[in-house]
C-alpha cells in the first residue's frame, strides 16, 4: 500500500549496530521483530517511540543504542580483561531487542498523530515491554539464547546468562544516564517517584 511507512528501512536506519550482528540470519529476526512491533503498535516512525512513558526528550532508538553500545563494550572487557567469553551476536541482539516491546506498551503516552492505526490485540500496557519483546524475539525464532537475555526486570528470568547479566547493566547504566540528564535524578529516583505498578 502507498504512504505505508517502511519499517524495515527504518529499522536499519535507525540501528546501524545490526551490522554488528556476524549471523546473517539473526540480524534479520531482529529486524523482522521490529518491523512486526511497529506494524501492530501503528507507529509512523520507529524515532516516535519514545524512551519512557513521561520522559519524550529522549527516544526508544536512542537508548536501545546506548544500551547495546554499552554491553558491547562491557563484554570487550569481559573478553580482554576477565577472560570470560560472552557470545557478541547474542549481546548485540538482545540489546537491540530488549525494548523492542516498547512499541506496544506505550502507545497511549504519545500524541495520535504519531500513531496510524494500532492494534489493540497487542497495543496495550497490559504486558510490560520486556515480556511484549521476548514475545516478540520467539515468535520470530530468535535463537533461545537471545530470547533469554530480553527481560530485564528484577524476578522475571530467575537464572541469568551472562549475556542477560550485559544487557540488565548496561540497560541500567543508559537509563540513569537519561534520568539525570533529562529529569536531574537516578533511575532508582525515577521508578520510585513515577512508577506506574507497584512490585
Amino acid at each position: 500500500m502507498n504512504g505505508d511507512p517502511d519499517y524495515e528501512t527504518q529499522v536499519r536506519e535507525a540501528f546501524p549496530e545490526l551490522d554488528d550482528i556476524e549471523d546473517d540470519g539473526l540480524r534479520e529476526k531482529v529486524v523482522e521483530a521490529w518491523v512486526l512491533g511497529l506494524e501492530r503498535g501503528g507507529w509512523r516512525d520507529i524515532r516516535d517511540v519514545p524512551y519512557a512513558w513521561n520522559i519524550h526528550e529522549v527516544t526508544n532508538v536512542e537508548h536501545v543504542r546506548g544500551v547495546t553500545r554499552i554491553a558491547q563494550r562491557s563484554a570487550e572487557e569481559q573478553r580482554e580483561f576477565h577472560g570470560a567469553d560472552p557470545d557478541e551476536d547474542v549481546v548485540v541482539a538482545a540489546c537491540l531487542l530488549h525494548d523492542v516491546g516498547k512499541c506496544y506498551e506505550y502507545v497511549d503516552h504519545v500524541d495520535d498523530e504519531t500513531l496510524l492505526d494500532p492494534d489493540p490485540t497487542y497495543a496495550t500496557e497490559e504486558v510490560p515491554h520486556s515480556l511484549s519483546g521476548y514475545a516478540l524475539a520467539h515468535e520470530v525464532g530468535c535463537p533461545l539464547a537471545v530470547q533469554r537475555a530480553i527481560p530485564h526486570f528484577l524476578g522475571e528470568v530467575p537464572k541469568r546468562t551472562l549475556e542477560a547479566e550485559l544487557v540488565k547493566s548496561a540497560n541500567s547504566a543508559s537509563s540513569n544516564a537519561i534520568t539525570q540528564s533529562a529529569m536531574g535524578i537516578t533511575l532508582q529516583e525515577w521508578v520510585e517517584q513515577y512508577s506506574q505498578t507497584s512490585d
